[in-house]
């Protein structure tokens, strides 16, 4: 029993490191960072949880509350997901920050960067064919890796230097467009009827 809840916490965690992407979005994480005077690690981590968290145990019932389909969620995720994605690849700054420098730690780092449309519907989706432990479990994980990444930037831009940064900025933009498009066509049909 206890290989059973193994197997199910490995298959969780992959699923949702690869929804989250948070390797994937690096340049941008990197981006804003420098943008916006620097990001609230810790915050952004705990707030991102919260949500995923918040939506394991109460998701589709709090849009079904608010009149909203998970589709319809997805699909307003996805348009802010394809924007990132435009300002990465072309260079123009559609995202601006408030008066305070931090204010990037909630939106759009936290949501939807993190705990976006994408995410919280595939938590949605695991959640009707696993328990609530290997989920909890496999957010907890990513959730510590999401940070360490957040801690690493610094050292990873150091790292990659300008020319470098630029160029998986770029390559990372179009799959982050790439993602954008997937997730819209999978559920505006569904909108359309």
């Amino acid at each position: 029993m206890q290989a059973i809840s193994l197997d199910a916490v490995l298959t969780v965690t992959f699923t949702l490191f690869a929804v989250i992407d948070i390797v994937g979005s690096i340049p941008l994480l990197i981006s804003l960072k420098h943008k916006m005077g620097g990001i609230r690690e810790f915050r952004a981590t705990l707030i991102s949880g919260a949500l995923m968290i918040a939506f394991l145990f109460v998701g589709e019932k709090l849009l079904k509350v608010l009149g909203i389909e998970v589709a319809s969620f997805a699909v307003g995720g996805s348009i802010v997901i394809f924007i990132l994605g435009l300002e990465m690849v072309l260079g123009h700054e559609f995202f601006k920050g408030g008066d305070d420098p931090k204010s990037g730690t909630v939106v759009p780092i936290a949501f939807p960067l993190i705990a976006g449309s994408g995410t919280l519907t595939t938590i949605i989706s695991l959640r009707a064919n696993y328990e609530e432990v290997p989920v909890l479990l496999a957010i907890l994980i990513n959730l510590a890796i999401v940070y360490i990444v957040l801690k690493s930037l610094d050292y990873i831009s150091k790292l990659l230097g300008p020319a470098g940064l630029l160029a998986v900025r770029k390559f990372f933009g179009v799959i982050l467009l790439a993602i954008a498009v997937k997730i819209f066509a999978a559920n505006a049909p569904g909108l359309l009827k």
